[in-house]
């Protein structure tokens, strides 16, 4: 199953194994679900890992190896779909991924994702993906 991850259940994820986003990462990880992504969401992902704030959490070699990781076994695609009007601007690529895809979007801050802007987008948090596609 493919599908996009908001950075916020990424990151989560990697800093703390327990807990939902740290389930969602496994299942990346195991190629249970396989990422999809575009460069946009590919370089925010690096720079948000990249953060001093994360340094005691995520060394420079587990930062290489993440990225990695990511490049080599994520879908990257090429949006088809424009969205110009949710509520926080940087949330825009995930939806447009999401739409361009025809897949879930999870993510911890599903307010950023009215459904009025969603345009048939499923939209998730962690809990509510995992119980309804991983039972």
């Amino acid at each position: 199953m493919r599908v996009v991850v908001d950075t916020n259940v990424l990151v989560l994820g990697i800093i703390n194994a327990n807990g939902n986003p740290g389930k969602i990462v496994d299942l990346i990880r195991t190629d249970v679900i396989e990422l999809v992504l575009d460069d946009r969401i590919f370089k925010e992902y690096a720079d948000v890992l990249n953060r001093d704030f994360f340094k005691p959490y995520i060394t420079k070699n587990d930062y290489d190896n993440i990225m990695e990781f990511l490049k080599y076994n994520s879908l990257n695609i090429t949006c088809s779909r424009v969205i110009q009007d949710l509520p926080h601007q940087g949330d825009i690529p995930f939806l447009e991924t999401a739409l361009s895809a025809s897949v879930p979007l999870i993510t911890g801050n599903t307010k950023h994702f009215p459904a009025e802007h969603r345009k048939g987008c499923e939209v998730y948090t962690p809990a509510e993906f995992l119980k309804k596609y991983m039972p």
